[in-house]
């Protein structure tokens, strides 16, 4: 790794964390970096907002204040909040069966599925058998139509097992039919354009110069994390590689302009760590968007134990992650009630209701890391400790 001696940090740090700032500049000059962002929201206030390195493969652009980027399944947790801000305006309702909206998904055993599974990953449904052309991965109603027809790995209700890019089709479509528009339609309506920040899962044609370049990794994890990639390997036909590699193009399009303009509220949201870290911390804190019987169903537990799809332990809440911080791949804080999501490549957004906190990390050098990263846990634990001081 070519470790950088020269860049400029922008934005600005509340002398409260300095810490984060000294973490920040320290990742800067490991060589771990291209560019990066990081943000935080303590009871609504943005106290945390900085920005380094390239927005380009070959570092000749720089990061700037409004580049964004795409933070992969760190969407997850921001439709999830979509779900949460529905319910509490009654325009959902979590124990229907998906039938109930989408009556053909009632096919090949998946008739008593609820809307709750999809979002806990218990549909059973993470992946398609069946080969699915390449640019079939842009057409939504392809798609769909492929989900609704599959029959599913295991019972649906038991057990749980990684959607990874299964439920983007699957939840997006239940919303659609419930409400009449997709999540990103109400994101932009009803949550970010109150807040001000960027956030988008389809990036428009304005914001298309803004988008920063990802570069692909490659290192492998340190420390005895787990190497996805060995995990494919190993079984060519398994649910893994299929949920990740089915259709090959997920593994290839990231820098595509359809990928960055598809809506996909699974994996294909653009953002920077403000937007984040707004879209959490203004979830939990000061004048809260959601309610407080919103924010105790975000760190509900509704699936624990060993994973179908990945094969070691997870713990799911409607649509997010939920805290594990005996498990390296799935820690990410000290907060008991946290919830959010990492992002492949190492993006992470996630809320400490506890303390009203919102944490946003944003990058575009891709790290090998299957759940957090370790540049993300450092600049929470720089947090928190700033938190105790």
């Amino acid at each position: 790794m070519a470790v950088l001696s020269n860049f400029s940090v922008g934005g600005f740090c509340d002398a409260k964390f300095l810490r984060v700032q000294q973490q920040f500049e320290e990742n800067m000059r490991s060589g771990g970096e291209l560019g990066s962002a990081v943000a935080i929201v303590q009871h609504g206030k943005l106290v945390v907002d900085l920005w380094a390195g390239h927005s380009d493969k070959k570092s000749t652009i720089p990061w700037e204040e409004n580049s964004i980027v795409n933070v992969f399944s760190s969407t997850k947790g921001v439709a999830a909040l979509c779900v949460q801000h529905a319910l509490d305006a009654g325009l959902l309702d979590l124990e229907k069966k998906v039938t109930y909206f989408w009556p053909e998904f009632g096919q090949k055993g998946k008739r008593d599925t609820t809307f709750s599974w999809l979002l806990s990953h218990r549909s059973g449904v993470p992946a398609l058998r069946d080969p699915v052309p390449d640019n079939a991965l842009f057409d939504w109603g392809y798609m769909t139509a492929r989900f609704a027809d599959e029959r599913p790995w295991w019972e649906p209700g038991l057990g749980h097992g990684y959607h990874m890019v299964s439920g983007g089709w699957m939840i997006g479509e239940v919303f659609k039919r419930a409400l009449g528009c997709s999540i990103n339609e109400y994101l932009q309506a009803e949550i970010v354009s109150k807040l001000g920040v960027d956030f988008y899962i389809g990036v428009p044609d304005d914001a298309m110069s803004r988008v920063a370049q990802l570069k692909s990794s490659a290192s492998v994890p340190e420390g005895g994390r787990i190497f996805l990639f060995d995990k494919i390997a190993a079984d060519r036909e398994g649910v893994l590689a299929k949920a990740l590699m089915n259709p090959q193009s997920l593994m290839t399009s990231s820098n595509r302009d359809e990928w960055k303009q598809m809506e996909l509220p699974s994996a294909t949201g653009h953002s920077n760590a403000r937007g984040l870290a707004t879209l959490y911390g203004t979830a939990v804190g000061g004048e809260a968007f959601l309610s407080e019987e919103a924010i105790q169903r975000c760190g509900d537990v509704a699936s624990e134990g060993l994973d179908n799809v990945l094969d070691i332990p997870t713990r799911f809440g409607p649509g997010f992650l939920l805290q594990q911080r005996d498990n390296p791949e799935t820690a990410f804080g000290l907060g008991q009630r946290a919830f959010g999501h990492p992002g492949s490549g190492g993006s992470l957004g996630f809320a400490d209701p506890e303390r009203e906190i919102g944490f946003g990390y944003v990058m575009n050098q891709m790290g090998p890391y299957l759940m957090v990263d370790p540049r993300a846990r450092s600049l929470v634990e720089a947090m928190y400790e700033s938190l105790e001081v």
